[in-house]
Formats: C-alpha cells, sequence, structure tokens
C-alpha cells in the first residue's frame, strides 16, 4: 500500500514538473494598447471620437418633473381631476463623420414618461399613438405611459431623411413649458427634405411630409345616431361618416347615402421653406400643400343600396354620388426672431402669423384645446362653456363636394433675462376659424348632428360655428446652475 501512494505522488510530481516546463516554453502574446477616449472639438462640445472610428459621438438627454393645476368649471360627471404630474426622460445620440460630402449625421432621440392627471393625459398624444392609457376604474383616462421615438433621422449632403421636426415650422413654442399658444408646432413628423444653402444666411427647403400628423378629422360624426352607429360593429375611430342627397334620374332628391369621411393616406403633404439666419436674428416664410379625401358612400337609406365606388342607377332610376372629389388645403406662414442683447444677453423676441384653407393643423388653431380631434368638446378647460370644432372640411349634403374650412393665428413671444440665473417669457396669441355657411345651412336642412332647420335654435348651436381663441401666458424660471431649470407658468 505505502509503494502504490509513493508510486502515485511521484508520477503527479512528475506531470507537473512536465506540464510547468511546457507552459514556460509558450510564447507571450503583449496586451494590447488601450485606446482612450479623445475629445472631438470639430462639432462643439461634448463629442468624443469612438473609438477605433473617426465618428464623433454625443450622448446626451433629459430629466424633467411637472405639476400643474387646472381650474374646472363643472362638477358635472367626468369632471373635477383639478391636479396632473409628469416625469419624463430623454435620450439623445448624435453622431457625426466628416466625408469628402460634407458632414454625414445620424440623429435619434427617445422619449418616455408617466403622466397622470386631467390635462397631461388628453387624448391627443393617444391620437396619433404616442402614448397608451391606464384600463383601471380610477386610472382610466388619469395615467398614461408615454413611449416615443421622437427623432431618428440621416443629414447627408443637403438631405434630411426620417423623423424629425416639420420645416413648416419656426417658432413652435420655443420659450414655452406647456407649450400652449396657437400656432403650428410639429416636433415629429416622418419626411425626406432638401436643403440648399445659397450663403449669407439664406437657404431654402423642400420637404415632403407624413400626412398622417397633420390630419384633422373631417366633419361628420352620424355615429351620435344610434340607428345609424348599429349598422356598424367597428371601433368608432373607424366610424365618420356625413350624408349627401340621393336623386333620382330627373334630379329630384330622393333619399340620403352616407358618405364615409375618414382620410386615406394617398400623397404626402409638400412643405417649401425660405429662411434666412444672421447674427440678429431669424426669419422664415413657409408654405404647405396638405390633400384632403373621403371614402365611399358607406350605406344608404329611402331605396340607396350598400357602398359602391362608383354611381349605381337602381331599378327605380334612383342614383347616388361615388366619392366626392379630393380637395386640396394649403396654408402660409411667416416668422420673425430678432434677438436683443442690448437689453440682456439672451433676450429675444418672436412673431409669428399663420392663414391656412383646409389645414387646421398647419395654423395651429387647435394647440390648446387638442388636436386631431373634429371637436374640442375635451379641452383642457372641464366644464367650458361651449365647444369649439377644428375640421378641415365640410362635406356639403347638396352639392357633394368638400367645403374647406379656413382659420389663422397670430403669436408673440419675448424672453428676458433678469440676471443670468432668473429669466421671464411673456407670450400671446389670437386666432379664428370658421366654416362655409353654405355647407352648414344645408346639413341644417337636414336636421344633422345637432343643427336645425329653426332658424332660431340653428344660430345659437355651437356645431361648426365660427370661432376665435386668445390665450396668453407668462412663465418665471431659476436656473441656479448650467442644466437645470427651476420654473413655473401660468395661462389665461
Amino acid at each position: 500500500m505505502k509503494l502504490v501512494k509513493s508510486l502515485l505522488l511521484g508520477s503527479a510530481a512528475g506531470l507537473t514538473v512536465v506540464a510547468g516546463a511546457q507552459a514556460a516554453d509558450l510564447p507571450v502574446k503583449k496586451a494590447v494598447p488601450v485606446e482612450y477616449v479623445r475629445i472631438c472639438s470639430a462639432y462643439g462640445a461634448g463629442f468624443f471620437y469612438i473609438p477605433g472610428t473617426d465618428t464623433c459621438l454625443r450622448v446626451g438627454g433629459r430629466a424633467r418633473f411637472e405639476a400643474g393645476y387646472v381650474q374646472s368649471f363643472s362638477r358635472s360627471t367626468g369632471n373635477g381631476d383639478l391636479t396632473n404630474f409628469r416625469g419624463l426622460g430623454r435620450l439623445n445620440l448624435d453622431a457625426r463623420t466628416q466625408t469628402a460630402y460634407g458632414t454625414l449625421r445620424a440623429f435619434v432621440r427617445f422619449e418616455l414618461a408617466s403622466r397622470t392627471g386631467n390635462y397631461l393625459t388628453s387624448g391627443t398624444q393617444q391620437r396619433i399613438a404616442n402614448a397608451f392609457p391606464a384600463l383601471g376604474v380610477d386610472t382610466f383616462g388619469r395615467a398614461q405611459q408615454y413611449v416615443n421615438v421622437d427623432k431618428a433621422f440621416v443629414q447627408f449632403a443637403g438631405l434630411t431623411a426620417g423623423r424629425a421636426s416639420s420645416f413648416f415650422d419656426f417658432y413652435a413654442h420655443d420659450f414655452e413649458i406647456i407649450a400652449g399658444t396657437l400656432g403650428s408646432d410639429l416636433p415629429s413628423t416622418n419626411l425626406i427634405a432638401y436643403t440648399a444653402q445659397f450663403g449669407n444666411g439664406f437657404s431654402a427647403t423642400l420637404s415632403l411630409e407624413d400626412p398622417i400628423f397633420r390630419k384633422t378629422p373631417l366633419f361628420g360624426n352620424a355615429a351620435t345616431n344610434a340607428n345609424l352607429a348599429s349598422q356598424f360593429n367597428i371601433f368608432t375611430g373607424n366610424f365618420n361618416v356625413s350624408p349627401v342627397i340621393g336623386r333620382d334620374a330627373a334630379g329630384n332628391p330622393v333619399g340620403l347615402a352616407f358618405t364615409d369621411v375618414v382620410q386615406r393616406s394617398r400623397m404626402p403633404d409638400f412643405v417649401g421653406a425660405l429662411r434666412y439666419d444672421a447674427a440678429w436674428g431669424s426669419a422664415q416664410i413657409s408654405a404647405a400643400v396638405h390633400e384632403l379625401n373621403t371614402g365611399n358612400a358607406s350605406f344608404a337609406i329611402n331605396g340607396f343600396n350598400a357602398a359602391v365606388a362608383a354611381p349605381v342607377v337602381r331599378a327605380a332610376g334612383t342614383t347616388f354620388a361615388p366619392r366626392p372629389q379630393s380637395e386640396y388645403g394649403w396654408a402660409v406662414q411667416g416668422g420673425l426672431k430678432v434677438n436683443m442683447p442690448f437689453i440682456a444677453a439672451g433676450d429675444a423676441l418672436y412673431l409669428q402669423g399663420a392663414y391656412g384653407e383646409g389645414a387646421q393643423l398647419y395654423t395651429g388653431y387647435s394647440a390648446q384645446a387638442g388636436s386631431y380631434s373634429a371637436s374640442g368638446a375635451a379641452a383642457a378647460i372641464q366644464g367650458a362653456g361651449f365647444n369649439q370644432f377644428f375640421s378641415d372640411a365640410v362635406l356639403d349634403p347638396v352639392t357633394g363636394r368638400l367645403d374647406l374650412s379656413t382659420s389663422w393665428t397670430a403669436t408673440g413671444s419675448f424672453l428676458h433675462y433678469w440676471t443670468p440665473e432668473w429669466r421671464s417669457a411673456v407670450f400671446g396669441s389670437y386666432g379664428e376659424m370658421s366654416f362655409g355657411g353654405a355647407s352648414r345651412a344645408n346639413l341644417a336642412a337636414l336636421n344633422f348632428n345637432g343643427l336645425s332647420p329653426n332658424p332660431i335654435t340653428n344660430a345659437f348651436s355651437q356645431t361648426i360655428r365660427d370661432t376665435y381663441q386668445f390665450v396668453a401666458g407668462a412663465s418665471l424660471i431659476w436656473s441656479p446652475v448650467k442644466d437645470l431649470d427651476i420654473g413655473v407658468e401660468g395661462f389665461l
């Protein structure tokens, strides 16, 4: 037994010696030199070279908390929510590479937020799929999670392609926290654009932009009639119809066809902008063309048949019209920014005005009450005395044509630095929106959706009435250290 143990121990020692000798004979690989991050000064502060590349990257972001109070003028069912809160996280990635054709840039911004309360959970962001709601009894309509690819674009040799701010916009609530003044502000849309630089501060841009984010629903909403809505077992978001009078072969009215006025995506919006930038400030003139379209007749009553795509002659000689002809809304905007360092460093003034026909989201008339809805019934102020309507067009039931609405807005905003740490902004805006009188009267003759043939009743109806808005506000912001803002803002 002792002999066996000795042999085993000897073998183990021998193996150890051999293994050590072989390890000593192996070549030693030198450690790779560490490549330290280098500062990239070509594009401003915060950029650094990605190790092993010629690409410069800047990583940034924001953490933000908001708390708000909104007065309610009604204690009826559904009202009474006065406070609101939001926590927002933002991540920015900005990568740039110098090429023989100029700078190649890729920019991405992610935004994630938790929003609660009446005002911050308004349906605007849900209507464009930027937020999803809570479904609990006490949380429904009072809590949202917001997840959004706010920016994701590439810029190269004058081209911009991806998700970016609309080139139509100018002021875009630059000095505001809540962003409640009237005016166009579309920070996120899908587009492809080309910008030409002419030198001396002049540039021009032609942009093809996603029409979805500029669509205000056409007036219809016959879904409020239970007899009509019951014929469709679909979500009301896909249901929006408006009547057209059907006629027989002799032109006599014999019934109604209800036309589907939910708009389709058929062509992009065309946006052009001419801009000038100098030491004293900036100026811009922009214009846009926006298609308005409808579907076919959805259903009919009094002898009319179901949906068709072309005129149909019935046995009794009756006909009803096909899809109404598409119309083209348009808008123009002018903006001016004047830097005023002679008052205080950082002071500036914005002036902006816009006018449009069939393009309400380009004039920004719905910015305060909530966009992407035909009516401002769910306005920020609970229990408001009246509802505003924002429809880009009304389908005239007699002519079968889209009657474009008109809107215009004017905005001014001034930023002043009391000290380098304290600043204030004051801002105000005014706007008007009007609808065609003939189409409204023809709908009233059908006693349609709140419009009455009675002249007195109709005169006081809120439905597609001409309206105006005045919005004013001010803020006070303290910045005790760089990149930290603590402020308060109020609106009238």
